[in-house]
């Protein structure tokens, strides 16, 4: 299926019926009074989030969303039926926004949790209402209130504990690999990974996080160069990020601090809270290094980037390192409370664009 985390749609909620003026008229009452009842209510739409919907691609293509209208009353105190309300099933982590205001609708961050986003029109009045001691016979009645209508945006954040940052053929895709059942795509050239995948992994048999990986960023992400800050938005909700750098580029110019560097200044250009999250350092691909090389470049990568936070050496492919690294983000997640907590200084590199 293809993975589709945003969409636009124009929702219309249903008009509330008309109210009536109508007389009761039956053999030997010749004033039986007003009778008419009221409109129905128009139907509302609501938003479902829904865990077994991974992906909004049923928007992309259902743009518009209408509810019926109310019945109209009727006359022998009959009141007009209320239409049926619409419920549209997103995925869990969907954001719902007002297209024209930029309010935020609705957060739908659990299973089944429900959120209205077009109120239907309530019923008008029947000339039954407006019947007193003084006005025996009115013809007064109220039309129904029409319903809402918006265009609204759909913005889907993926629900991870830990997401994967890093510049394109860092490894994140091999290391999600590793530690999860996801088999994301791999190969060796940069981009491969066109959109986020999520990995359960399992720290023992009790205990276990999910992992998100998204397309690499690049310098000038921001301006728009390669998959620019588009997928950025899943990681809004993880508690942690794992900065990954290679430690063997294949340019042979290529400079990993440099390009570290480039990575929290897109960033934080993109969010200020998502800059300041929790982010630990992973060098990955020490395997393609001996012994003395892996660890002269591990100790010139800290220094240059005064890294206080925890820094993890591992190689994805072989799998060297990274049940360590799993094992102290499952203890680093256990000690949070429920809810996400931002970053401090010690949680990440003290560096500047």
């Amino acid at each position: 299926m293809k993975f589709i985390d945003e969409s636009t749609i124009e929702v219309h909620a249903g008009k509330g019926g008309d109210g009536v003026a109508s007389f009761r008229r039956e053999k030997f009452i010749p004033f039986g009074g007003p009778d008419g009842g009221d409109g129905g209510r128009g139907g509302s739409i609501y938003a479902i989030a829904d865990s077994n919907i991974n992906t909004l691609i049923d928007y992309r293509y259902a743009r518009i969303h209408r509810a019926k209208n109310g019945e109209k009353g009727r006359g022998a105190d009959c009141y007009g039926r209320g239409a049926d309300d619409i419920e549209l099933r997103m995925p869990v982590g969907t954001v719902i926004t007002d297209a024209e205001s930029g309010e935020q609708i609705a957060d739908l961050a659990r299973h089944q949790q429900r959120a209205l986003i077009a109120r239907g029109g309530k019923g008008g009045i029947g000339n039954l209402h407006f019947k007193s001691s003084t006005n025996r016979t009115p013809r007064q009645f109220t039309r129904g209130d029409p319903g809402e209508s918006r265009m609204l945006k759909l913005e889907l954040k993926v629900l991870a504990d830990v997401g994967l940052l890093g510049m394109p053929n860092a490894g994140k895709s091999t290391l999600i690999r590793a530690v999860s059942a996801a088999k994301p795509k791999v190969a060796d050239y940069p981009f491969t990974t066109l959109h986020p995948n999520l990995g359960v992994v399992r720290a023992n048999m009790n205990r276990s996080f999910v992992i998100a990986d998204i397309p690499g960023l690049i310098e000038g992400a921001a301006e728009g160069a390669g998959l620019g800050h588009q997928f950025l938005r899943h990681l809004a909700r993880t508690r942690l990020l794992l900065h990954l750098i290679d430690m063997a580029p294949l340019e042979t110019d290529a400079d990993p601090v440099r390009d570290a560097r480039a990575i929290v200044a897109e960033l934080r250009k993109y969010d200020e809270a998502l800059y300041r999250k929790p982010r630990w350092l992973v060098l990955n691909k020490a395997d393609l290094l001996d012994d003395d090389t892996r660890e002269k470049l591990t100790t010139s990568v800290v220094r240059r980037l005064r890294w206080k936070g925890p820094v993890f050496v591992i190689s994805a492919i072989s799998g060297a390192g990274c049940n360590e690294l799993v094992q102290a983000v499952m203890a680093y997640l256990d000690a949070l409370p429920n809810a996400a907590t931002p970053g401090g200084p010690h949680d990440r590199a003290a560096v500047t664009a």
